[in-house]
């Protein structure tokens, strides 16, 4: 994962997250730097198709530095899923200087707020832009690994409670999902601190 090519540059990284929004399953981050050529075709992980997205994951697996950090379904209950998402961030970047085995002079993250001076585990230099999946190509990149990563696991998670269509919904809170969390009620891989899991819970 470490790259010879960037010699002895400052490195830029990216940081972005996936899965703040649904009522189940882990909040992932991840953590790139890009290596040179960079990939062709980077976006917002939004923008691109499932097979072009599939794509673009491996190679950036195969060619860029990256570090991932997911924090689960009970973290994210306990301190509340913006710190679970500051926190996911900060394990990214400390996985992503385990593989380049040195610290990157910038972080540019996803969004108006980064973990610094808000996760005691952030060291780096960072800055917020707003948007920022569809500007940067290292953020686009990190967009592209976390939700690749989290989408998978929540394929294997549909496996074990396959009521919910975690395969096709992420976990997020379809009518289908909805639907399901009403006949069958949550499972442990529900967040029961998001509205919808909570007022079920209740009855």
């Amino acid at each position: 994962m470490f790259c010879a090519e960037l010699g002895d540059e400052v490195l830029i990284a990216g940081v972005d997250e996936a899965g703040r929004g649904p009522l189940a399953g882990p909040v992932v981050a991840a953590a790139v730097v890009l290596c040179k050529p960079r990939p062709r075709g980077l976006d917002d992980s939004k923008k691109l198709s499932a097979a072009r997205r599939a794509v673009l994951d491996t190679t950036i697996r195969a060619r860029c530095a990256w570090g991932i950090g997911a924090v689960d379904v009970e973290e994210i209950d306990r301190i509340n899923i913006f710190q679970a998402t500051m926190l996911a961030m900060s394990l990214a970047m400390h996985n992503l200087c385990a593989a380049l085995g040195r610290e990157p002079g910038t972080v540019l993250v996803d969004g108006n707020l980064t973990p610094k001076g808000r996760r005691e585990e952030w060291r780096w230099n960072a800055r917020a832009i707003v948007g920022g999946d569809a500007l940067e190509p290292a953020i686009s990149a990190a967009s592209i690994i976390a939700k690749e990563h989290r989408d998978r696991l929540m394929r294997e998670h549909a496996l074990a409670h396959p009521h919910y269509g975690w395969e096709r919904n992420a976990g997020y809170g379809t009518p289908e999902h909805l639907a399901a969390l009403r006949t069958h009620g949550p499972t442990p891989l529900h967040r029961r601190s998001f509205a919808p899991v909570a007022q079920l819970e209740m009855f």
